[in-house]
């Protein structure tokens, strides 16, 4: 008799700036427990020349990027019963840039298309990506511009279980955050199919 395969674990899907980067929060307050990284990825780079030039100042070096990240969110995502995948506009640079600094191994990540498309009124334009992306796996996904909109075109168009968990990007993932995840990835290992969204 062959043993049937292992229940897949659902999917967390995780923004950067938000949810790890709370960006929002006070300019010159570092968030308790967060470290300072200053950052010239190659996006950041391409993106600053192109304001740099348009304001008629083409040479000029472009300032990194600051990013405030807490080391203790690897460890506690690695010990969610999850598949992570990286679900921001960094795409691979996330693994060269973010993974480094959490302790995160690299990460499956979605592309997004170029242009971007816009789906109906009031849904962030991440949403269908994400629903085709998942193929109807359980997943969760943390971001800070989730609304009820998205919640409402998932559940229209996503067979499966989800939780969509809008993050405060003054705040960046909390317990309380952190608690939600788990409670809904262990729902699904003990009543797969179990349809959320909140």
């Amino acid at each position: 008799m062959t043993a049937a395969p292992p229940p897949q674990r659902p999917l967390l899907l995780l923004d950067v700036d938000g949810p790890l980067n709370p960006y929002g929060a006070k300019p010159h307050r570092r968030p308790d427990g967060y470290r300072t990284h200053r950052l010239l990825t190659p996006r950041w780079v391409a993106s600053e020349r192109q304001r740099l030039a348009a304001w008629g100042i083409p040479e000029s070096r472009p300032r990194p990027l600051r990013v405030w990240l807490n080391p203790g969110h690897g460890p506690a995502l690695l010990a969610l019963p999850f598949d992570l995948v990286w679900a921001t506009t960094w795409e691979e640079e996330a693994n060269a840039y973010v993974s480094p600094a959490l302790g995160l191994p690299e990460l499956p990540f979605i592309a997004w298309p170029v242009p971007r498309r816009t789906p109906e009124v009031g849904v962030f334009w991440k949403t269908p990506e994400i629903v085709a992306w998942v193929a109807g796996r359980p997943f969760a996904w943390v971001d800070d511009e989730i609304g009820e909109a998205d919640r409402a075109w998932v559940r229209a168009h996503h067979p499966g279980p989800a939780l969509l968990r809008r993050v405060d990007p003054k705040l960046g993932l909390l317990p309380e955050d952190f608690a939600a995840l788990r409670r809904f990835a262990e729902e699904q290992a003990a009543e797969p199919g179990v349809p959320a969204c909140g």
